[in-house]
């Protein structure tokens, strides 16, 4: 519908937390702060202990370190503002900072996204053709797909701030969030945002679903490989180097999913349900994924715990 806008722009939002739970921001900051220092500490550790292990220079590890880059800029591009909201009320943040915070969130998103389906790709490598495995990925290969990854991430989402940045906000400049997500910042626009909502929902299908789709039909691959294999120990050997990639795979997938559901069909769930899912897509990740690769992958474990004793032992 045409708007009749002739009011000034606002440059400034508010973000107010989660609404209808003022009263327990200060008992709910504490798994947002716990939660981050894990992810901090975890994920810096994994990036260390690979780069500094030449036994883990691998495609698999390096993916990985990839994935700890990832989840470091996608919780600290959130975290930190939801705990100044939490702790001082400090829910000011100008529309530049609004669309950084934007690009950010949906550009690491992303590529979170295509990292695991470089993982998949390497695990289906691995499996269904060992012969040929470093000749595949080799390390110039991984260089191509990392920053394949990240030109993909930046592409798609560079028209995002664009689009943003083009409304005008005559309205409300609260926005019911912990963070500016494009969507929600776009429904507070007096003006058509058509564009946006089709440009947003073609990016989610051509980027995170299509991952989605392929990193299935390479897990069919996998499976269908491994039952056919002779041995059983072969076959478990083989499920179990794919068992950490999985479980990080579902902690990025499910509460996505499970989040759009809730949006969609849950027309009567409270709105801080609404917002305490979604910040959950932005914490259990960062926080969740250094934990599984850490007790699954035996090298980790073994580099972490002799760093610890050392330390231990100079003190």
């Amino acid at each position: 519908a045409p708007f009749n806008y002739t009011g000034t722009s606002h440059s400034v939002f508010i973000l107010l937390g989660i609404p209808g739970l003022e009263e327990q921001h200060l008992w709910i900051s504490l798994p947002f702060f716990i939660s981050y220092l894990v992810a901090l500490f975890g994920n810096i550790t994994l990036i260390l202990v690979i780069i500094a292990e030449r036994s883990l220079h691998e495609p698999m590890y390096l993916f990985l370190c990839m994935l700890a880059a990832a989840d470091l800029i996608l919780s600290t591009t959130t975290v930190p503002k939801a705990l100044a909201i939490f702790w001082f009320r400090a829910g000011a943040i100008s529309l530049d900072g609004c669309v950084t915070q934007i690009f950010f969130i949906h550009a690491t998103f992303i590529a979170e996204s295509g990292i695991l389906l470089a993982m998949a790709f390497d695990r289906y490598v691995a499996i269904c053709d060992p012969l040929h495995y470093s000749t595949v990925l080799s390390h110039v290969i991984i260089v191509r797909i990392g920053l394949a990854v990240v030109l993909r991430s930046f592409c798609v989402i560079l028209p995002d701030v664009f689009l943003v940045k083009r409304l005008p906000f005559c309205r409300s400049n609260v926005l019911p969030h912990t963070y500016c997500e494009h969507m929600a910042v776009a429904r507070f626009a007096c003006a058509d945002i058509r564009v946006n909502v089709w440009y947003g929902l073609s990016v989610l299908l051509s980027t995170v679903v299509l991952d989605a789709l392929l990193i299935l039909v390479s897990y069919g691959l996998i499976l269908h490989t491994v039952f056919r294999l002779p041995s059983r120990g072969a076959r478990q050997k083989a499920l179990g180097t794919c068992g950490s990639h999985l479980g990080v795979i579902s902690m990025f997938y499910l509460p996505g999913i499970f989040t759009i559901i809730t949006q969609r069909f849950g027309q009567h769930v409270p709105l801080h349900t609404h917002i305490l899912l979604a910040n959950v897509c932005m914490l259990a990740p960062p926080m969740l994924n250094p934990i599984i690769y850490g007790i699954k992958t035996r090298q980790i474990r073994e580099r972490v715990l002799s760093s610890l004793s050392s330390q231990w032992k100079l003190r």
